[in-house]
């Protein structure tokens, strides 16, 4: 062997003579297949693995985000320098995502993805939602919210958008 032979349905070539199979050392590259469901298996149970806890390293326009979402002052101003601990369980394809402020609150949503929920906003506000995978990125996507989480450089950097406002937060892992 060697060559240009091709691997089944992959369609992609090894990256040297004899490839993977036939005793190479170097695995294909993931770029060569970036539409294929393996790849896109590997993607959601592997590196981008979400489980952890995490806590709140900084965040990019909370005041406005939260004023849009509906939030009193008060509860604003108590919230601002908050160091949120985000938990994630993720078991394949079902994910627990609770969210822990001090003071003893907590909001917790279970999603599996794929599947229509109901979810709960900081604001109290619940909604029905059918969460995605796109990319690596878990997805959030209603008529008037937009959330995407990922994990980047070993942290979790979440994207929300509400009524044209976007909120950014950063946390790094602790656990």
């Amino acid at each position: 062997m060697g060559g240009k032979e091709k691997w089944g349905d992959f369609g992609a070539e090894p990256q040297h003579p004899g490839g993977f199979i036939s005793g190479g050392t170097r695995p294909l590259s993931t770029t060569a297949l970036p539409s294929h469901p393996l790849l896109q298996r590997l993607q959601l149970f592997g590196s981008m693995a979400f489980t952890g806890k995490y806590e709140t390293e900084s965040e990019k326009n909370y005041d406005e985000f939260m004023k849009r979402l509906g939030l009193s002052s008060d509860r604003i101003e108590k919230g601002r320098n908050f160091k949120v601990i985000s938990e994630i369980q993720q078991d394949g394809q079902n994910f627990t995502w609770s969210q822990h402020y001090p003071g003893g609150h907590s909001i917790s949503n279970s999603f599996t993805i794929g599947k229509e929920t109901e979810m709960e906003t900081v604001g109290n506000k619940k909604f029905k939602v059918t969460v995605k995978m796109e990319g690596g990125k878990v997805v959030v996507d209603s008529a008037n919210y937009h959330h995407t989480v990922e994990i980047v450089d070993g942290k979790l950097v979440e994207v929300s958008t509400f009524g044209g406002v976007i909120y950014e937060r950063v946390s790094k892992k602790v656990a």
